[in-house]
């Protein structure tokens, strides 16, 4: 085995223990600064894969026999999960002083839950693939529930459990039924066996029930429900975390499944699939109308966004694939900018009502900026980076139409999602800049540890939205293998 094929998720798992061992003998005032340390590991992590690893020349390599792929697609979902994991750190630092005791266990198992998606990036067998998610989710289980003394939390948490036993016991079975049918566990070899079991109804009952535990991952429609009530209970980085993280290894684990290794069955369902994708953009954008908790709003927003990325999927195209994974990048720098503007500045509520961020302009015209480029990217206004992600998401769909007139009809359906999506994005932005209820105008003081954060989030939104070319090649190379 070449063990320097596992050179990302090796050294999370040690950041993660070494944090654990330092804070046996650290003091308590100093403890909050592991997580300055711990997003310097994964930033030194980061930029060791960027010098190390090139998209266009890494080629397809594989660890465990071929259980585990380090491949194009594999290292642009490392480096995504990478950058997320950094920046949800930095806001995790804010978070400290609610938390009365364990802050480094949340700070370790934020990293425990990064390696199970760079492990889910690398997934080339149900074995990995289940284990992987497994590692995402028992984390996540934790990390929504950690403030103990809030009961939203322990609700939230309570949910999530719940709803991923169900989704885990959903995707153990169909791979169980997959397994039984055709006596392949590895992609490679399910692939070489797939066209004979076209027809198989167990065999197509199991990969059903694999989807439908992806898709509890995912939040897409039907099996949206826990989405806003976890975002909403969950402290603000778990949830920004599980927006970003989760979403993206459920999506890469799907492309690489569909279309990496069952590209003949997907075909099959490609009705099915378009169906889901309508019914979440309208779901989630429909139902996030009449929220006020800003963090529900984006738990609405979240599941309509996973309806957008599924048009890249029933596609069925390169373009298609791509466009999932420049819209990703877009999503992550929008999604976490909120999301850190929402840690700071609603950090002693114990909701996250819009009403609190009248006279934020005031306060923090860093923030104000933040939170408003972030509701316009997520809206797909331009020129920024969610406006040339739906560009590309609906062009693939509207060239896939020459071939199905039902694409037309999904294109208008998204269009119609995006105008919706118009009303609550700039009912936020409506109280940051014109609401005359404020109740504190205090100036808001940001370390510089934030501000880059913040400034990370802002150049991302601006640069992929102006000067899309880098991301959309790096995303055209990714998908080459999926071929």
């Amino acid at each position: 085995m070449n063990v320097f094929l596992l050179s990302h998720e090796i050294p999370a798992v040690l950041l993660g223990l070494a944090l654990l061992l330092v804070d046996l003998w650290l003091p308590a005032s100093e403890k909050r600064k592991l997580g300055y340390a711990a997003a310097a590991g994964v930033g030194a992590i980061l930029l060791f894969s960027l010098f190390q690893f090139s998209v266009g020349t890494v080629g397809t390599q594989h660890a465990f026999g071929t259980m585990f792929v380090l491949d194009p697609l594999a290292l642009f979902f490392k480096r995504f999960f990478l950058l997320a994991a950094l920046l949800v750190l930095l806001m995790s630092v804010e978070l400290a002083d609610r938390i009365g005791a364990g802050i480094a266990e949340y700070y370790a198992l934020i990293l425990f839950a990064l390696t199970g998606m760079m492990f889910a990036a690398s997934a080339n067998d149900f074995t990995l693939f289940f284990v992987s998610l497994e590692l995402i989710t028992v984390t996540f289980y934790v990390l929504v529930s950690f403030q103990r003394t809030r009961q939203s939390s322990l609700e939230a948490g309570v949910k999530y459990l719940i709803i991923g036993a169900l989704a885990s016991a959903f995707m153990v079975f169909g791979i169980a039924l997959v397994y039984g049918t055709t006596g392949k566990f590895d992609f490679p070899g399910l692939a070489g066996v797939a066209g004979q079991f076209a027809d198989n109804r167990l065999f197509l009952c199991g990969l059903l029930m694999v989807l439908v535990g992806l898709g509890f991952k995912i939040a897409v429609v039907p099996f949206q429900l826990w989405a806003p009530d976890v975002y909403q209970g969950a402290p603000t980085p778990t949830t920004a975390f599980l927006a970003v993280g989760s979403k993206a290894a459920g999506f890469v684990l799907l492309l690489r499944l569909l279309f990496g290794t069952l590209p003949g069955v997907a075909e099959h369902w490609r009705v099915l699939l378009m169906v889901l994708a309508g019914a979440t953009i309208l779901y989630g954008n429909l139902c996030a109308i009449p929220q006020r908790d800003l963090k529900r709003l984006l738990g609405y927003s979240s599941i309509s966004h996973a309806g957008y990325l599924l048009l890249g999927v029933v596609a069925f195209s390169d373009a298609g694939r791509a466009a999932v994974l420049f819209y990703l990048g877009g999503y992550l720098f929008s999604v976490l900018g909120a999301f850190t503007v929402i840690c700071l500045v609603l950090r002693e509520a114990e909701g996250a009502d819009i009403g609190k961020l009248a006279g934020l302009h005031q306060r923090s015209p860093l923030l104000a900026a933040t939170l408003t480029l972030a509701m316009v990217s997520l809206a797909g206004i331009p020129p920024l980076a969610g406006f040339f992600g739906k560009f590309l998401l609906l062009k693939s769909v509207i060239s896939a139409g020459a071939d199905c007139s039902c694409y037309y009809w999904l294109t208008f359906v998204a269009l119609a999602g995006v105008v919706i999506s118009l009303y609550y994005y700039f009912g936020v932005i409506r109280a940051i800049y014109w609401s005359k209820d404020a109740d504190d105008l205090t100036p808001i003081t940001l370390g510089w540890p934030m501000k880059a954060a913040l400034g990370v989030c802002l150049a991302g939104m601006l640069f992929i939205g102006i000067y899309p070319n880098p991301l959309v090649n790096l995303a055209t190379a990714a998908v080459k293998m999926l071929r």
